[in-house]
């Protein structure tokens, strides 16, 4: 099929959204964020707004918008959906700095500063997956111009051709720190998750899901009523009810990584303000939005968010 789209200029792309479409906007103010953020990004806000998806029997998409839509209400789904994407960076940052340091810690104690130069103290990774571990490492290294990097290669460089394990897990990316993490002994992997309360299952494919979160905040893609392509485990119901009753979280929606993400802080950071600052964020939003993200009816009662719920509340009704 022949791509045939044509290339449209800022003020084109408005008088198409305004006058072929039916969106209600201020010219100007529409051309202007059109020049900011390009009518693609802005689209993936904007289809929730448009007429029935198919018009007739051919399959015509309708692209016309719902009478009364204004941009306006476009706009603040957007900058709603860049401070959702803000916070979430936020918990993620604070979940992986802490696995990363209680990663090196376990090994380190186990296997020594250098463990990781010795295959055998990997020993769920096989040969050609270490073979590539090890590569990962070496120029995640070399390439870093960190100041600690410098004066490790500076002072110990000529005996050592990488760092011990509490230097190497800070220039790791996040998919090396997995395999790390995947390769290390059952006994430390159990002690990793049994430290956050969940199986060594759960807790992988929690880090996997996190990753892929990491990846769409810090691309800038849309977050607020997308699935994630790599959908976390939810532990069992016989072991963990308060993640099915009264209400069930769903691994598929935002909703579902931003309850791990709750419930790794609870255990990470006791202290934090991070959930008053999303449910002041999710007051903003209508039912309707708040159901695409997979908060439905019934959240709030969620053992896992009632609590959290109420203490908040109480707080507003305090000021």
């Amino acid at each position: 099929m022949e791509y045939e789209k044509p290339w449209l200029s800022y003020e084109q792309q408005a008088d198409l959204l305004i006058d072929e479409r039916g969106l209600s906007a201020n010219r100007e103010n529409l051309i202007r964020h059109l020049q900011e953020v390009g009518y693609y990004r802005l689209s993936g806000y904007w289809y929730i707004f448009k007429r029935s998806n198919i018009s007739d029997s051919k399959g015509t998409h309708d692209e016309r918008f719902i009478e009364g839509t204004t941009f306006d209400e476009i706009w603040s789904l957007y900058t709603f959906d860049r401070q959702l994407r803000l916070l979430t960076l936020d918990a993620i940052e604070r979940i992986e700095v802490y696995f990363r340091s209680q990663l090196a810690y376990e090994l380190a104690k186990e296997t020594g500063p250098f463990g990781y130069l010795e295959p055998e103290n990997l020993p769920r990774l096989d040969e050609e997956e270490y073979s590539e571990f090890l590569e990962r490492c070496e120029t995640q290294y070399l390439r870093s111009s960190e100041p600690f990097v410098r004066h490790f290669k500076e002072k110990y460089g000529d005996s050592k051709e990488l760092p011990p394990y509490w230097i190497m897990v800070n220039l790791m990316e996040f998919g090396t720190m997995l395999r790390l993490y995947k390769g290390a002994s059952s006994e430390i992997r159990n002690e990793l998750a049994g430290k956050l309360g969940v199986t060594t299952r759960v807790l992988k494919s929690w880090l996997v899901a996190l990753n892929t979160t990491r990846n769409i905040c810090a691309h800038h893609a849309r977050l607020w009523n997308k699935g994630i392509g790599t959908r976390p485990v939810i532990p069992t119901k016989a072991k963990n009810p308060e993640w099915y009753e009264p209400f069930q979280i769903r691994a598929d929606r935002t909703c579902g990584i931003l309850t791990i993400l709750s419930y790794l802080l609870e255990r990470v950071a006791s202290d934090t303000s991070w959930r008053s600052k999303l449910f002041s964020l999710l007051e903003t939003r209508s039912a309707d939005e708040l159901n695409r993200m997979g908060f439905t009816d019934g959240w709030k009662e969620s053992p896992l968010w009632k609590s959290w719920v109420e203490q908040y509340d109480s707080g507003k009704s305090a000021a």
